[in-house]
């Protein structure tokens, strides 16, 4: 299995001789991006108004099931299964919306980001027209080395308008 990598690394980079390669870290040029406090702003307060609603469900839940309790002795069998289902229904129901929160808030983060990703990767075509590049790999775990001479992050920063502080020395 290590041969057949390093075989498949070997003929990738002759297939790359004749391109030119670059990488970028998008993760750091968002995180620089100023339009991101508003959108992380906006995502927190979508999970506020989900929490809100789960609040109220959870009320809701809490005094049918006191309401269930304290008049159990006066219900008829028929009755109190009704009450019961309703209960169970209701407890499903919080189970199903406590699960979905969490992809409900992940969708609407995704929503938000759309727009600024679409900005780096105008900026990033921008850029590798402009350096020829052929090819841009996203910096992330699986780009073990790479020349600072090709990572174009900054020069996709720059093309966005934003300027990094320079470092103390």
């Amino acid at each position: 299995m290590k041969f057949f990598k390093l075989f498949l690394l070997f003929i990738c980079v002759s297939g790359f001789a004749q391109s030119k390669v670059g990488t970028i870290d998008v993760d750091f040029i968002l995180s620089k991006m100023p339009e991101l406090p508003s959108v992380q702003k906006q995502v927190e307060e979508y999970a506020k108004g989900l929490d809100a609603d789960f609040e109220k469900k959870m009320a809701a839940y809490n005094t049918l099931v006191d309401t269930y309790q304290q008049e159990e002795a006066m219900y008829t069998l028929l009755q109190k299964q009704e009450k019961q289902k309703e209960i169970v229904a209701m407890e499903d129901d919080l189970e199903k919306f406590q699960k979905n929160g969490s992809q409900l808030i992940v969708i609407r983060q995704d929503e938000l980001l759309r727009p600024l990703y679409k900005k780096i990767g105008t900026a990033m075509e921008t850029v590798a027209e402009a350096g020829k590049y052929t090819q841009i790999l996203q910096m992330n775990e699986n780009v073990v080395y790479i020349d600072k001479n090709f990572d174009l992050t900054l020069a996709v920063l720059n093309e966005l308008g934003i300027t990094l502080p320079e470092e103390k020395k």
